[in-house]
């Protein structure tokens, strides 16, 4: 006995579906009043690695030789990092400078004392993740060691979360330096 299975064939239009806006929803998006230096910069720090300034200009909706010129101010002022050896020049944003920002504006908002307060909560955090993992490196940690999807997931969690742990007593850490020293690293 022979099945035979009808189709039917429907036009769908996919262009509903496209993910990319058009040019002119774009346009009208970076011209509420956004500068082409604005858009550059908040493009460059939405590079999460290196970027050729050509791809930059057109997310920026600017000209190259724009991207190009307020790419290389940004990479002076250590907001970026710039690969000039490649063709066309590269950038992507320096993480530690966002680490900086992020520094300063806890010593800004905290006290040294609140400060100091939560650094000590975060290492305690961070003492139980090395006494639960048996190791002082999140990154040696196999998150696969069980068969159990719950386990996998909630080790990979819990890794995840302790390399936030490591980061946030970093961030506090260089925040608690900023505010007891008037904004410096070392004491003037």
């Amino acid at each position: 006995m022979q099945r035979y299975i009808e189709f039917a064939v429907v036009d769908i239009d996919m262009t509903e579906f496209d993910p990319a806006p058009d040019s002119e929803s774009t346009r009208r998006r970076w011209q509420e009043g956004t500068d082409t230096f604005s858009r550059v910069y908040e493009v460059a720090l939405g590079t999460t690695s290196p970027t050729a300034y050509t791809d930059i200009a057109e997310l920026a909706d600017c000209s190259p030789n724009a991207a190009k010129k307020h790419l290389e101010r940004l990479s002076e002022m250590g907001i970026l990092r710039a690969d000039l050896d490649s063709r066309p020049a590269q950038y992507e944003r320096n993480e530690g400078y966002l680490e900086w920002q992020d520094a300063s504006r806890i010593a800004d908002e905290l006290a040294v004392e609140e400060i100091i307060d939560r650094v000590r909560s975060l290492e305690t955090q961070c003492e139980e993740y090395e006494a639960q993992f048996e190791t002082t490196d999140p990154t040696e940690v196999s998150v696969f060691d069980s068969e159990s999807h719950d386990t996998v997931h909630e080790r990979m969690a819990a890794v995840s979360d302790w390399q936030g742990v490591i980061r946030d007593i970093r961030l506090y850490e260089l925040a608690r330096q900023l505010s007891q020293n008037d904004g410096h690293l070392i004491p003037a």
